[in-house]
């Protein structure tokens, strides 16, 4: 079967992306037009009749993004793919929410690129529904530490989805293990969407007492029941305009279901003791860590009520299983609570951060942030090693403490450097990290006689000084 080609527009200020796109989409037989700027794609765009264009996000004006909503503001069915160097949620969320295809994450693979110009020419018949997700993104309020963080390639998903969701006013359920994250997702969805002016409302289900939380969904009238000396709006009212989190839904009793399933059937609540129903507009986003199908099956959880609350469904995979995600969050809750705790900034050393990636985290995310709390506020060294983080259950021990070789230290360090946020200079960086060791260790050996040092190293004396100065070493105390 004949593979269908595309005509393709690549807009990259970066002559290497735009050649490796070229050879990679040329090489099976599409056609390509490449460009270096914003303004000379927007000169071929409009009459081009390209099937797909990959448009960088940051390219000289005008930017990948402003490209896309001109696109869609004349209707184009131009598929479009953001390019990125930045794996974040806003990014993620922007481009979805804007109607692009998909985004493109620097460095990529070419496997990725085909793939995404094989889903652009599936999917030229639902062009119509995908532009319907642009809406300009309003209420990002939430600060740096409340937010979504990770590179993996299932987080990102999770960001796609709530970028395609949040503008769309139905329900969504969120599952996963406890820690992973549930909340921030359910807030970036209402930071997203037209309700981020309302209000935002959380209940845990779990956490409230059965005979209370009634009166805390739905409010209650003066009188209603022994200690209710005042009336209550209840949550649902609270909430109107905006958005109600029902966190733990699966720990919900079952005559509370039936009473919730009616209010969203009806779009509006009866205070207990109350006579006349209130017409609410809430959109509602539900959460939990447990299996509901299961819980149907065993007649703990209403059928109607999940095919309710289900209608858009987002899991959010444990950490254990996206460990690529463990360096980024690590380094950003550091960032985050260096300065919230009040402690100096700190740095993660290579082999802290070796040694986060192999525990297991049975708590997810919020075990990770919890330990680099515990570690700043007990650590007493500008850098944070795999002693500061030694009472993690199971955590496996440092290299230098199994044994490893000088060989196998360095291919560690090497490794770990690739796999986190900033895989550059590695070469300057190692040298650095083997030599400070050397020299302090050589130098400590001859009691800071530089002259020694410098016999025992096999180095002239001045290069010796130099290095020292470099690498801002401490001397030690000669006797």
């Amino acid at each position: 079967m004949n593979q269908a080609k595309a005509r393709v527009l690549v807009a990259d200020d970066e002559a290497s992306i735009r050649f490796v796109l070229r050879e990679a989409l040329e090489d099976v037989g599409h056609e390509v037009v490449d460009v270096d700027s914003g303004e000379a794609a927007w000169s071929l765009l409009p009459g081009g009749g390209f099937d797909i264009a990959f448009l960088d996000i940051r390219m000289p004006e005008p930017t990948g993004l402003e490209l896309l909503d001109r696109l869609r503001g004349m209707g184009s069915e131009t598929a479009v793919v953001v390019i990125t160097a930045q794996n974040t949620l806003e990014n993620a969320v922007e481009a979805m929410k804007r109607g692009a295809l998909d985004y493109l994450v620097k460095p990529f693979q070419v496997a990725e690129v085909l793939a995404l110009v094989e889903k652009a020419l599936r999917t030229r018949a639902l062009e119509r529904e995908v532009r319907s997700l642009r809406r300009e993104v309003r209420g990002r309020a939430s600060g740096a530490g409340d937010r979504l963080v990770g590179r993996s390639s299932a987080i990102l998903e999770v960001f796609k989805t709530i970028g395609r969701v949040a503008a769309r006013d139905v329900a969504v359920l969120i599952t996963g293990e406890s820690g992973t994250g549930k909340e921030l997702v359910a807030r970036a969805i209402h930071q997203a969407s037209a309700r981020a002016a309302g209000a935002f409302v959380a209940v845990n289900a779990a956490a409230i007492p059965r005979e209370l939380l009634e009166s805390e969904l739905f409010g209650h009238e003066k009188g209603a029941f022994t200690g209710a000396v005042e009336s209550r709006l209840g949550r649902f009212r609270e909430a109107s305009g905006g958005t109600l989190f029902l966190d733990e839904i699966g720990d919900m009793p079952i005559d509370l279901q039936a009473k919730l399933l009616r209010v969203l059937q009806s779009d509006e609540v009866t205070a207990v003791g109350g006579k006349r129903a209130e017409k609410i507009d809430v959109r509602i986003v539900a959460a939990t860590h447990r299996d509901l199908d299961q819980h149907v099956r065993d007649g703990r959880f209403r059928e109607d009520l999940l095919y309710r609350l289900r209608v858009v469904p987002i899991e959010i995979p444990p950490l254990r299983e996206r460990p690529e995600d463990i360096p980024v969050l690590a380094e950003h809750f550091t960032a985050r609570y260096a300065e919230e705790l009040g402690t100096q900034a700190r740095l993660l050393s290579e082999s802290a951060l070796d040694q986060l990636c192999s525990y297991e985290w049975p708590g997810n995310v919020r075990e990770l942030e919890n330990a680099i709390k515990r570690a700043l506020v007990l650590a007493s060294r500008d850098v944070l090693t795999p002693d500061d983080f030694a009472f993690l259950r199971g955590a496996p021990p440092p290299p230098e403490e199994a044994g490893a070789s000088l060989e196998e230290l360095v291919r560690s360090e090497v490794e770990s450097l690739l796999r986190g946020a900033d895989p550059r200079d590695l070469h300057p960086r190692i040298l650095e990290r083997t030599e400070r060791p050397l020299l302090e260790a050589v130098l400590a050996h001859t009691g800071g006689n530089q002259l020694r040092a410098a016999a025992l190293l096999g180095i002239n004396r001045n290069t010796l000084r130099k290095k020292i100065t470099e690498l801002g070493i401490e001397m030690p105390e000669r006797p």
